[in-house]
């Protein structure tokens, strides 16, 4: 069986994001999608709440035979990789600077987990530009994000807009 991980902060999970996971599905009989704990960032959803965001449009995607399973996990990627017996961990590239700080990732995951490949796979033209921390930004500035996100995911967004909206002229 062919496993891989793709991990990330999935804050908000994108349309980009999900293109990965589909074009994925062609590559690898399972991919883990894995939530990053990182308790030195403030995350717009929490941990759980990304989790389950992903599970809902996971659902929605086209993945053909392959099994999607939304895991979180903390700690070094190589070593979560190691532990759910991967083969491989996927990383999408938007743009020259991604890759920059990938390979520095790749090589430093292959030197502590020589036996698990890192697969980059290239953007869609079509989200090549997006981001979560992008998404976000313009999002609270009353920016249009509909067709970068999942339906389901502007919706929590503009939810979660409002409950804050309402915190604040408390």
């Amino acid at each position: 069986m062919r496993r891989a991980i793709y991990p990330g902060s999935f804050d908000p999970v994108t349309n980009g994001h999900l293109d990965i996971i589909q074009r994925g599905c062609k590559l690898f009989d399972e991919i883990i999608i894995a939530v990053l704990i990182n308790p030195e960032k403030t995350p717009f959803f929490s941990v759980e709440e990304r989790c389950d965001i992903l599970r809902a449009v996971v659902k929605e995607i086209d993945h053909g035979e392959c099994v999607l399973t939304v895991e979180s996990f903390a700690g070094l990627l190589v070593q979560y990789a190691a532990e759910r017996n991967a083969n491989a961990i996927v990383r999408g590239i938007r743009a020259i600077s991604d890759y920059e700080y990938e390979l520095q990732m790749a090589l430093m995951n292959r030197r502590l987990g020589p036996g698990i490949e890192t697969v980059f796979m290239m953007a869609h033209e079509a989200y090549s530009f997006i981001s979560s921390r992008l998404i976000k930004e313009v999002f609270s500035l009353g920016g249009n994000i509909t067709g970068l996100v999942p339906p389901s995911v502007e919706i929590r967004l503009q939810a979660r807009l409002s409950r804050n909206k309402i915190k604040g002229a408390s």
